[in-house]
């Protein structure tokens, strides 16, 4: 299964007066089970790249490919594809609008085609996977905590079952604790589930801890696509990009310019903090060594 952009370019208003580039020749592939990251400034083309990959918006030139056919070719079913690549909008629980949980992730199922009972069976699984007990089942959403709203949301996207799944800044406005929650929900899901996941976030700290690989959209352009901790070396055009590299690399960078034999691409806390108990012990084994 991959996910492969060919050239990929939007404009808005095509034609007008008012005519703009949201995506130019965006040429990319994700591969079956990967983290992709995906990172910009405001305006650079993220929402608009996404809604690509699911058909809900057409390129004004270029394509995109799912398992090697070509989603806007005449006659392909989008309809099937939105079940298999599944997006989740920024702020997805104002969405949610059934009677109880249970019922509103039973939607996308039963819209689907599946029986009732084959879509209860399905929003069951999805609720569990996203970490909502039974408890929540005939809760009305609208009671839920901000966190919990969000991964009642994301259940209904999972109860579809799809092979990759598409979040824009889904921990956008939730506390320490609910962005924690939500992000190990999403990390497990590609652990246990292997589902590919591609996550849009402006915290450079979670695409550095949780992405394989990080997708950096300019103006509509394509910079970068490489692994984060090489993207990141390149701190200051991203910083002329209105974007940045975690606290941590700039730490190591501080670091090295006082002369710390450390390793700048470090971008994580806990890769820090080994390599600087590291060079600690190394201190102290060399001054042990001088006394002696």
């Amino acid at each position: 299964m991959s996910i492969r952009c060919e050239k990929l370019t939007h404009i808005y208003q095509q034609g007008t007066a008012m005519q703009s580039y949201a995506l130019r020749d965006i040429s990319f592939e994700i591969e079956d089970g990967e983290f992709i990251g995906l990172i910009g400034h405001t305006g650079s083309g993220k929402s608009t790249l996404i809604q690509h990959l699911n058909g809900l918006m057409r390129p004004s030139s270029g394509t995109v490919y799912f398992n090697g056919e070509d989603i806007f070719a005449e006659g392909y079913d989008l309809r099937a594809l939105r079940g298999r690549v599944g997006l989740v909008f920024q702020y997805p629980e104002y969405q949610l609008f059934e009677a109880d949980v249970l019922s509103d992730v039973k939607y996308g199922p039963k819209n689907m085609g599946l029986t009732d009972a084959e879509a209860e069976e399905r929003a069951k699984e999805a609720l569990k996977l996203s970490g909502l007990s039974e408890e929540f089942y005939e809760r009305s959403p609208f009671e839920l905590s901000g966190g919990q709203k969000r991964r009642a949301a994301i259940a209904g996207v999972l109860a579809m079952r799809p092979q990759v799944l598409i979040l824009d800044e889904p921990t956008a406005g939730l506390d320490p604790k609910g962005r924690d929650e939500i992000l190990e929900t999403v990390s497990e899901l590609h652990k246990k589930q292997h589902t590919t996941i591609l996550l849009v976030s402006h915290s450079m700290e979670d695409i550095a801890q949780y992405a394989d690989r990080l997708l950096v959209l300019n103006e509509g352009n394509l910079c970068y696509f490489d692994r984060p901790k090489r993207v990141f070396q390149y701190y200051r055009e991203l910083e002329r990009m209105g974007l940045s590299a975690p606290q941590i690399t700039y730490l190591m960078h501080e670091l090295k310019d006082e002369g710390a034999d450390v390793d700048t691409s470090i971008g994580t806390v806990a890769e820090a903090k080994d390599a600087i108990l590291a060079l600690y012990e190394k201190k102290q084994a060399g001054r042990k060594k001088q006394v002696n």
